[in-house]
């Protein structure tokens, strides 16, 4: 533990050397990341450096030992990771006059060739933009068409689906209470569908797996700069459960439609769940990961939900699930729209707001986040249409002989791999179940 605690003040100053290479090329971040980011980084180096967490766990696990594991701990903090930190913090307020509100990465130096680089490497196609923007905006049209009926069956029948989804979020049926009561409700609003989809997957699996997750807050100190959710799986021993981090900064972020659908990509049978799966592969499998199968899983996961029944009696929980799905073809337009078409970081958020009834509390982070991790955001929806694509294709070879629970097998005990080799996976279970 203190060999690794020096380890991440050399990664600091590494990347603080980094930052400064990268801005003496003219790459450096919009203005309104670098502000977040400077104060994440001043959250991390606040207090004295004897009670930060990275001193206080090692100080509780070892209290009964012999060692001074504590001190050991402080001294590494104080001397090498605090002034690590400070290194990386003047790093980047050196460029803070430099920076400019420009979003997308068509600002920096061959920002062009880079995006569309990105964008392969998120998606594991040849997409261009110009493609994964279309491809974006006809899928949320056809979401939409389908969330259309459900709100005229709702009740929501005037205006756009982005503006009747806007007032579904704010029904009281579906809100939780502010403050701690909320998180609580969320907390174990959460438990409850995890343990109802666990005991679904025998009807959508024949190789199963534990499931072994918990529904963890994020760090309160985190939260501000976090994304909304997160998820994986535990430990490869199974000592270690998966968790399903959730940001409760805000509860009025949540609803009670689409809290679900959130557990379902993140926990069971989404990350977590498939993430199990890799524990009976070589070891490299287990690490290597493909962002367009791992998020397009995540999707998938969520339709398998849908199909398993968990909305029968609960049409806007299936409303949140569609919307979840219309989200992330709005990635797709809006990552392509800020950094091959060069849409304000306003525009996007705004985007997403107008046309998918997002809410924007959620949207900012999500919005900031495509800022500085360029073309990731694409894979999701595109993964996920890629699968179903396949689906269709085992379902037209085999005919009678097509079965859900084992496509779905091939898929997960396939692993974690690009879109195209994935190809070739349900070709070979196509090929299997024909004789």
């Amino acid at each position: 533990y203190l060999a690794r605690m020096i380890a991440y003040a050399g990664q600091l100053e590494g990347e603080a050397e980094r930052v400064r290479a990268a801005g003496a090329m003219g790459v450096r971040l919009p203005d309104f990341a670098l502000a977040q980011c400077l104060k994440q980084l001043e959250i991390a180096r606040s207090g004295p450096a004897e009670q930060w967490g990275i001193v206080t766990s090692i100080a509780k696990r070892t209290a009964s030992m012999p060692g001074d594991y504590a001190v050991k701990a402080a001294k590494i903090a104080t001397d090498r990771i605090a002034p690590a930190l400070a290194a990386q913090i003047a790093a980047l307020e050196a460029q803070r006059a430099l920076t400019t509100s420009d979003a997308g990465v068509w600002k920096l130096p061959q920002g062009d060739a880079y995006y569309a680089w990105a964008l392969q490497a998120a998606t594991t196609t040849t997409m261009s933009p110009d493609e994964v923007h279309a491809m974006g905006r006809d899928e949320l049209a056809r979401l939409h068409a389908r969330m259309d009926v459900i709100l005229k069956a709702e009740g929501y029948s005037q205006g756009s689906v982005g503006a009747r989804m806007t007032a579904l979020g704010k029904d009281p049926l579906y809100l939780f209470a502010e403050g701690d009561p909320g998180r609580a409700e969320i907390m174990a609003y959460l438990r409850d569908k995890l343990k109802d989809i666990r005991s679904r997957m025998p009807q959508a699996f024949e190789t199963l797996v534990p499931g072994f997750v918990e529904v963890t807050r994020i760090s309160p100190a985190a939260e501000p700069g976090a994304p909304g959710a997160y998820g994986g799986a535990g430990s490869i021993d199974g000592k270690e459960p998966g968790r399903f981090w959730i940001n409760l900064g805000n509860t009025s972020r949540w609803t009670r439609y689409s809290l679900p659908d959130l557990a379902y990509h993140e926990a069971i049978p989404g990350h977590a769940w498939q993430g199990e799966y890799t524990f009976k592969q070589p070891l490299i499998r287990t690490l290597m990961s493909f962002n367009a199968y791992s998020e397009g899983w995540g999707l998938y996961a969520e339709q398998l939900a849908d199909e398993l029944g968990v909305y029968d009696d609960f049409p806007a929980g299936r409303l949140g699930y569609l919307q979840s799905l219309a989200f992330r073809a709005c990635r797709m337009v809006v990552d392509t729209g800020i950094h091959a078409k060069r849409w304000t970081r306003d525009e996007g958020i705004a985007f997403f707001v107008t046309e998918n009834g997002s809410n924007p509390i959620e949207v900012r982070s999500e919005v900031e986040r495509y800022c500085t991790w360029p073309g990731q955001a694409c894979g999701y929806k595109l993964g996920h249409t890629r699968i179903n694509q396949l689906r269709d294709k085992a379902k037209a070879a085999l005919g009678a002989r097509y079965d859900f629970r084992k496509f779905n097998d091939a898929v997960v005990l396939g692993g974690n791999v690009p879109m195209t080799v994935l190809e070739g996976v349900i070709d070979r279970h196509i090929a299997a179940r024909k004789t």
